[in-house]
């Protein structure tokens, strides 16, 4: 029995025994993200719940966590403060909508041996690319896990969204509304496709990190992926249309070769590629491979301390096969590099390059490993002064300030170099976040 059932079952099980009142514990050893407490504000935007930076849920019958270590502070002066992470961005440069033809949207090209910027399009990736080199995706699928309803009981408004689920059908969801849910009682979901039919979850129990764990009332046949595609919508991040969906997003919001279930937020950089664009680059002889990286509502959760040192970066299912660790040995042995399509598929590439036979990850990269297959949990945080491994090249969005995923790139690009090429963006009118431009980082 994987540790999130026995979790969601203890809660069940707690429910059933004790006070209506009580608040149902998980296991201490495997806490999952923490969530908002229940909200007092009866006027609750679903936008609430949404990442609140872009780029790349949960899987949630998973392998045990791994027990990660974390990197020791060894960064000196501003690479470990976070305020050195930060800067102005003009909010007419947020994207609120995607380009009609995504490959035609910007992409800047940031050479690290020439120090050099160019200002290209996407779809001129393929000019950058050798017939050696492997391009990896990460092929998660978006989840519409929003959920917007109101409580039977009393009619109030009642907002969430899905985190996780288990086999026997139990869900984990974040949740906001007025007043305290009991065990029992039961919320009724608006159906997204506006056909008007009603669905029911029945609250099962509260959990330390409050969130609730729920049961949805299926239909003979019907599973948790079918159930929310009837009744979800899609968890755009708060800064495009303040989370508020139309139907384009269904389409907009995922990558064209978006496979495994599992995400609450798009690998937005995989946006910018259409099915043509991938013909083409296979056309040249690049191979092609898929990783997958579930991302969790946790990846977007703001650090909180001044220093890096002290984050404690959420914990995502990661995995990545032999046969795609094969091909990058191979396509490396010939001189080959790899290039990442978004952060996700970087932190995938260097988890599965930092683990220990044991599956725990050494975190700063700063060892003799090498890649391997790998399935399991991750909470990697690249900072300085990690080392990368695998990864030779990112093709990735533009990131929200003070975030990990900007960290992330300044890691790797090098950190001047890095600000540099934002400050060029912005003055060059690009368009930044999920929906934006594009960096490709040689």
């Amino acid at each position: 029995m994987s540790d999130i059932l026995k979790r969601i079952c203890a809660a069940f099980t707690g429910a059933k025994s004790n006070a209506k009142n009580e608040r149902v514990s998980k296991t201490p050893d495997a806490p999952i993200a923490s969530a908002p407490e229940e909200a007092s504000a009866p006027d609750a935007r679903p936008s609430e719940f949404a990442p609140s930076t872009p780029d790349e849920t949960t899987r949630i019958s998973r392998p045990e966590p791994a027990n990660l270590d974390a990197p020791p502070s060894t960064a000196d002066g501003d690479e470990n403060e976070l305020d050195a992470y930060d800067y102005e961005l003009p909010e007419r440069l947020i994207a609120q909508f995607p380009l009609q033809k995504r490959e035609l949207a910007k992409m800047l090209v940031v050479d690290r041996k020439t120090q050099k910027i160019e200002h290209r399009l996407c779809c001129d990736i393929v000019e950058y690319l050798n017939p050696e080199d492997v391009l990896i995706l990460n092929d998660t699928k978006v989840l519409p896990a929003r959920l917007i309803g109101s409580r039977a009981r009393t009619g109030g408004r009642w907002e969430g969204l899905f985190l996780q689920y288990d086999p026997r059908g139990f869900w984990e969801i974040m949740s906001k509304t007025r007043g305290y849910l009991q065990p029992g009682e039961r919320l009724t979901l608006m159906d997204s496709h506006g056909s008007g039919l009603t669905r029911e979850l029945e609250v099962v129990a509260h959990t330390e990190q409050k969130t609730l764990v729920v049961r949805p009332i299926f239909k003979e046949g019907e599973d948790s992926f079918s159930f929310l595609d009837q009744i979800g919508w899609v968890p755009l991040p708060p800064y495009i249309r303040s989370g508020r969906m139309t139907p384009a997003d269904r389409e907009d919001y995922q990558t064209v070769y978006a496979k495994e279930p599992g995400a609450v937020a798009a690998p937005t950089a995989g946006l910018h590629f259409t099915k043509e664009l991938l013909e083409q680059i296979k056309g040249i002889g690049t191979a092609v491979c898929s990783v997958t990286l579930h991302v969790g509502a946790g990846t977007f959760k703001p650090i909180v301390t001044a220093k890096l040192s002290d984050h404690h970066m959420h914990s995502e299912y990661a995995t990545i096969s032999e046969e795609v660790v094969r091909t990058i040995e191979e396509r490396k042995a010939r001189g080959g590099r790899v290039v990442a399509v978004g952060t996700t598929s970087v932190r995938t590439l260097e988890s599965a390059s930092n683990a220990r036979p044991d599956g725990s990850i050494d975190s700063t990269g700063l060892n003799d490993f090498r890649l391997r297959p790998f399935s399991g949990q991750t909470d990697l945080f690249i900072r300085p002064p990690y080392r990368f491994k695998t990864v030779d090249a990112i093709f990735t969005n533009f990131h929200l300030p003070k975030s990990t995923l900007v960290i992330l790139v300044r890691t790797f690009g090098g950190d001047e170099l890095i600000k540099r090429a934002y400050e060029e963006a912005i003055a060059e009118d690009y368009r930044f976040y999920s929906y934006g431009d594009a960096m490709l980082i040689l």
